[in-house]
């Protein structure tokens, strides 16, 4: 995790961040076995829960000590699932990306722009509800 490495981040903080990050690989696991979109309940509502988590502890801010705003989470996941080195495989052979690889890169665009999407409305809330805050 990004500005992780000054180590004034508690473990608190880590754990909280790993665990919503390994509990959003585990949702976009389950949706792509069961061949359904992340765009669609009950995925997308929870993908919305653990945003909601990661906003309520700050990470959803690029100057915060654990960044889980939309690239960042993308990257993580990314990592989990070995899609740099797949690509990097893929463009090297000038071949396709595996089946498997290309599902994953497919619900981590879905991933990338539902995080987006509510960081940009919930950043923007206050604009649009002064006296009614989520």
């Amino acid at each position: 995790m990004s500005r992780d490495s000054a180590n004034n981040v508690s473990s608190a903080s880590r754990e909280l961040a790993n665990d919503i990050i390994q509990r959003v690989a585990r949702l976009v696991s389950e949706a792509e076995a069961e061949t359904k979109p992340l765009e669609l309940d009950p995925y997308r509502s929870q993908l919305f829960e653990l945003f909601v988590m990661a906003d309520a502890a700050g990470f959803v801010s690029e100057e915060a000590e654990i960044d889980l705003t939309a690239d960042n989470l993308c990257r993580e996941l990314a990592s989990h699932w070995g899609l740099a080195s797949a690509t990097q495989n893929a463009v090297e052979s000038q071949g396709k990306l595996p089946p498997d690889q290309l599902s994953k890169m497919r619900i981590l665009w879905s991933v990338l722009r539902l995080w987006m999407e509510w960081a940009y409305a919930w950043k923007r809330w206050e604009e649009f509800h002064p006296n009614d805050r989520p």
